[in-house]
């Protein structure tokens, strides 16, 4: 199981996260439609155009079931757990200060 804390890299663009909140279905963590693997690791393939629609820097990204990555590097791909793309995080909105 991925950690809190894990950084991984797309094998096909320039997207690396940072784990947030941590879940099984990461283990199927994708980029591009590409398993995302550790910074180090050697990166192979190409981009498949259903999941082109990139991601945002510094945005957080989640899944049904509560798990978070943090965009730490953008780049083309987009970020997918299996064929299901991860939603976008929405701000919590600031309490009225009266």
């Amino acid at each position: 199981m991925i950690k809190n804390g894990t950084r991984l890299a797309s094998q096909v663009c320039d997207t690396q996260v940072i784990v947030v909140r941590s879940a099984d279905s990461l283990d199927d963590l994708r980029c591009g439609g590409a398993p995302m693997v550790a910074l180090d690791a050697e990166r192979s393939g190409d981009l498949d155009p259903a999941f082109a629609a990139g991601t945002v820097m510094g945005k957080r990204y989640v899944d049904e079931t509560g798990a978070e990555v943090l965009v730490t590097k953008a780049g083309a791909g987009t970020l997918a757990v299996g064929e299901t793309a991860l939603s976008l995080k929405e701000a919590k909105p600031l309490p009225a200060s009266d």
